[in-house]
């Protein structure tokens, strides 16, 4: 045989491996990579997402996992930049972009080490894991040993935690003095007598029908000796260092400018939670000054509306605040009164979605209270997508009865349930031959502004029903509105925690409760709070373009189904897929 049909019957054999070897085929492997490396790292995101191999471990949350895993991520934007994206199909091409996005914010924000104050004002580190339990999806008696284990490696959890908490201290990089006193209760309330009363108890309090009487015993047992050896033990030892320790030595300043490399570290946290390269804490600043002045005319024109008079002396906007705050027309009686407000108003918004939307998600979702062990410091609600494959929750705070306003709850429903974050998630979630990070990828501009653009789509839904319910939509505005404001204000700009209340309390009709627990909500979450109002601000913008560009062939429905239908994206990402869109019905497509 010569050398040419040799070669050629070598190419041939060689055709099947070789025709693998293409970009779409990198990429592919690629992602694969990242989220195998992602499970393995955070076995708790696993469970969550439907990956249930590594049910009997923990996160490795120390320096040096926080250090592997970044050069891991660096070298997945190293093999990202070898592949030729022009060889891509377009879904291949937004897949792509936003998985760099999402690596490179990952290694930008690792240089800050942020692992050295994994606390919130609503918890963080001790909070997050209360409720591991809901992922696991407990069914066998293996599903249950698993758990077991998981459980008994906690205090290893607790630890490392604590160590990166004295790294904080060492460095000046902790949580501000400010916040201490809001988030003392809720960690010394994380303490229980017996396993029973610990949410982590649930598992051995309603076993799956499937476990034997026998099987239930055992179990039963030796998750009373992990609870009372492991995980109780870990929770009182976080606490007591938490109130001994870091609380009286937490810096006394305020911003995250104020940290060690806290201008940069701020500067980057301000692109990445608005997804936008060019924001600044100045530009956000000014976007949400002109907000506030543009909303607070629209909340005047409803007070003359109502024809309310202030008492003789008083301003009556601020009067007009105080009647909403304290008149009990606005507020629930009890618990169950406030759920059943909820659930009434989702179930009005359910039957309005099909007129808005071309394409509604399989996936259903329940109304509950916020947890106990959570809710003094927690928002009015909260959105939980729950473990991939399950279905999603709408948390109602109950607490503190009279800080939660009707006139609020028509918005903050739309916002967490639907047409809001259950929408988009379960749409997201729902979709098809996308790689796995993209189920559950949440730039925030983006997810917390379609929450926003739901409250304001619920005025064409028909979902105000008083002027009250109106202002309330506003008051959730300019909310989001002060939230540019006092963010770059507290972290940039030198306001004090005092200076934060003052802006919120004059310009929304959020209760005092509200107002204290968000403003210690953004001084210890930096940058987060911009992603409302940016996004949303986005969102509005690219519809009336829409609207615009194709006048009466412009379709509600269809532009929903664009926003929505590639799950979570950046806004530079969003505005390519309306602008195509608009292009290709221009086109008669």
């Amino acid at each position: 045989m010569n050398r040419i049909k040799r070669f050629l019957l070598v190419m041939l054999a060689c055709w099947p491996v070789l025709s693998l070897a293409t970009p779409a085929a990198d990429l592919r492997q690629l992602f694969a990579d990242e989220r195998a490396a992602s499970w393995v790292a955070d076995p708790l995101s696993a469970s969550a997402d439907g990956q249930h191999q590594f049910d009997d471990r923990m996160p490795d949350i120390s320096p040096a996992a926080q250090d592997r895993a970044t050069a891991q991520d660096r070298e997945f934007l190293a093999r990202l930049a070898r592949i030729d994206r022009s060889a891509l199909s377009p879904q291949d091409q937004v897949s792509a972009g936003l998985f760099e996005f999402m690596v490179d914010q990952r290694v930008r924000l690792a240089a800050h080490r942020e692992w050295r104050v994994p606390l919130s004002s609503e918890g963080g580190l001790p909070a997050s894991l209360l409720y591991m339990h809901e992922s696991a999806q407990l069914r066998t008696v293996e599903d249950y040993q698993r758990y077991l284990k998981r459980l008994a490696s906690v205090p290893a959890v607790f630890d490392q935690g604590i160590a990166n908490l004295r790294v904080g201290l060492k460095d000046g990089f902790t949580l501000p003095s400010a916040v201490i006193p809001g988030l003392l209760p809720i960690i010394s309330g994380m303490q229980w007598a017996k396993p029973e009363d610990c949410p982590l108890w649930t598992p051995f309090a309603n076993f799956p029908a499937g476990i034997s009487a026998a099987d239930r015993e055992h179990l039963t047992a030796a998750g009373r000796t992990v609870m009372q050896q492991q995980v109780l033990p870990a929770y009182a030892r976080f606490a007591k260092f938490f109130a001994e320790d870091y609380a009286p030595h937490a810096r006394k300043t305020l911003g995250a400018s104020d940290l060690p490399s806290g201008k940069a570290y701020y500067a980057d946290l301000v692109r990445y939670f608005t997804t936008l390269p060019e924001a600044t804490p100045d530009s956000v600043h000014a976007i949400g000054l002109a907000e506030v002045k543009r909303i607070r005319a629209e909340m005047e024109a409803i007070i003359d509306e109502v024809g309310f008079k202030a008492p003789e002396g008083q301003d009556r906007f601020k009067a007009f605040l105080t009647f909403l705050r304290t008149d009990p027309q606005f507020y629930a009686k009890t618990p169950g009164e406030l759920l059943r407000e909820a659930a009434f108003i989702a179930k009005g918004i359910d039957g309005k979605l099909p007129q808005y939307f071309g394409h509604l998600p399989r996936t259903p979702y329940g109304i509950r209270e916020v947890p106990a062990a959570l809710a003094a410091n927690y928002t009015a609600g909260r959105y939980n997508p729950g473990p991939t494959g399950g279905a999603g929750e709408y948390w109602v705070n109950t607490t503190s009865l009279d800080k939660r306003p009707l006139y609020a709850l028509p918005s903050l429903t739309l916002h967490e349930s639907v047409p809001g974050h259950h929408l988009q998630g379960a749409l997201a979630r729902e979709l098809e031959n996308v790689p796995q990070f993209r189920l559950n990828f949440y730039p925030h501009s983006f997810g917390e502004g379609w929450g926003l653009y739901s409250e304001w789509l619920g005025q064409e839904m028909g979902m105000y029903h008083t002027p009250y319910e109106r202002f309330g939509r506003l008051t959730y505005e300019m909310w989001r509105a002060c939230r540019l404001v006092v963010d770059t204000g507290m972290h940039s700009k030198g306001w004090t925690r005092d200076q934060a209340l003052e802006f919120l309390a004059a310009n929304t009709a959020l209760s005092t409760l509200e107002i204290r627990t968000e403003t210690d909500r953004y001084i210890s979450w930096p940058g987060q709070a911009l992603a409302y109002k940016m996004g949303e601000l986005k969102i509005r913008e690219l519809r009336a373009r829409a609207e615009k560009a194709l006048g009466p062939k412009f379709d509600v429905r269809a532009f929903h189904d664009t926003v929505l239908g590639n799950g979570g994206v950046t806004l530079a990402v969003l505005e390519q897929q309306v602008d195509a869109w608009i292009a290709r019905v221009q086109a008669g497509g």
